[in-house]
C-alpha cells in the first residue's frame, strides 16, 4: 500500500487548520509533518486531526514559537525529540511509522532561519543557524541513520541555483548564501540522503515551496525559493514512485502560509 508523506511549515497550526483540512481532503496524505506550529502541546488541535482520521500523534510544542508536528493515519511508535544547540526550542521530532513490511523512522526538522544578515559574527540568529547544521551533521553520523530514515521538513535553505527565483540576486540573502547551501550539500553527501523530490524534478527546472508575504502578487512576481524538502536514506529512495509541490496552496486563503506543503509518496 502506497504511503503519502507530507511537509508544510504552516506558521501556526490553530490559525490555519482549516488550510491542512483542504490539504487533506485535496492530496489525502497518510503522514502529516508540521512545522511552526506555534502552540504548546496541550493547545495543539489534537481533537480535529483525530476526527479527520489522523488518530496517531507526536507533538512537541512551545509557547508561541517554532514547533514540530506529525499527525498519521498509520500507527506512530517510538517517538523521539532531538535538542539541537542547547537552546530549549522546539524544532525536531521523530517517530517510527507503519508496521512490518512498511517500516522507517521519520524526522520532521524546522531548521532556524537565520535572521537577515548572513554574518555569524554580527547576527546571533545566523550563528545559531550555522551550529545547528554543525550538530545535525554531526548527529547523523549516528549508525542507525545508515538505513530505514526520511527526514521532512522546513531546512530554511534553498541548496540549489535552480531552487531560487535568481541565484546570482540571492547570493547575499539568508538561506542560499555559499555558506548555508554549502553546509546542507555536505550534510546530504555524508551519509548519502536522497533529494527525493530533485530525483523526480530534475535540477534544471525552477521549483519553490516559498514566497514572501511581501511580494504584492507572488504568483505573478513568482520569486521563490524551495526551502521545504523531503530526504530519504538511499535504501528507501527507490520506493519514492513519485513527488511534489502542491504550489496551489499558496493562494487558497487571503491569509495562507508563506510555504506551500510538499508531499512524497512510497510504495
Amino acid at each position: 500500500m502506497p504511503i503519502r508523506v507530507a511537509t508544510w511549515n504552516i506558521n501556526s497550526v490553530r490559525l490555519r487548520l482549516p488550510l491542512v483540512m483542504r490539504l487533506i481532503a485535496s492530496n489525502a496524505p497518510d503522514v502529516v509533518c508540521l512545522q511552526e506550529i506555534k502552540c504548546r502541546n496541550e493547545q495543539f488541535p489534537a481533537a480535529g486531526f483525530a476526527e479527520a482520521g489522523y488518530v496517531h500523534q507526536a507533538v512537541n510544542g512551545q509557547k508561541g514559537y517554532h514547533g514540530v508536528a506529525i499527525v498519521s493515519k498509520l500507527p506512530l511508535a517510538e517517538t523521539a525529540v532531538h535538542e539541537f544547540c542547547g537552546k530549549g526550542d522546539s524544532r525536531h521530532i521523530s517517530a517510527v511509522v507503519g508496521g512490518p513490511g512498511a517500516r522507517f523512522r521519520l524526522h520532521n526538522f524546522y531548521i532556524p532561519s537565520g535572521g537577515d544578515e548572513p554574518d555569524p559574527e554580527i547576527n546571533p540568529k545566523f550563528r545559531h543557524k550555522l551550529d545547528f547544521l554543525a550538530e545535525l551533521s554531526d548527529w547523523f553520523d549516528a549508525p542507525e541513520f545508515g538505513a530505514g530514515h526520511v527526514a521532512v521538513g522546513d531546512f530554511n535553505i534553498a541548496p540549489h541555483e535552480n531552487d531560487v527565483w535568481s541565484h546570482k540576486q540571492l547570493l547575499r540573502i539568508v538561506s542560499h548564501t555559499p555558506v548555508e547551501t554549502d553546509a546542507l550539500n555536505a550534510i546530504q553527501a555524508r551519509r548519502d540522503w536522497v533529494d527525493l523530490l530533485r530525483r523526480h524534478v530534475p535540477l534544471s527546472e525552477k521549483i519553490y515551496s516559498w514566497w514572501s508575504y511581501r511580494a504584492r502578487d507572488w504568483d505573478a512576481s513568482d520569486r521563490g525559493r524551495r526551502l521545504d524538502h523531503i530526504w530519504s536514506s538511499p535504501d528507501l529512495a527507490p520506493a519514492c514512485t513519485g513527488a511534489e509541490i502542491v504550489r496551489e496552496a499558496r493562494g487558497w486563503t487571503e491569509k495562507p502560509s508563506d510555504h506551500v506543503p510538499v508531499i512524497a509518496t512510497f510504495g
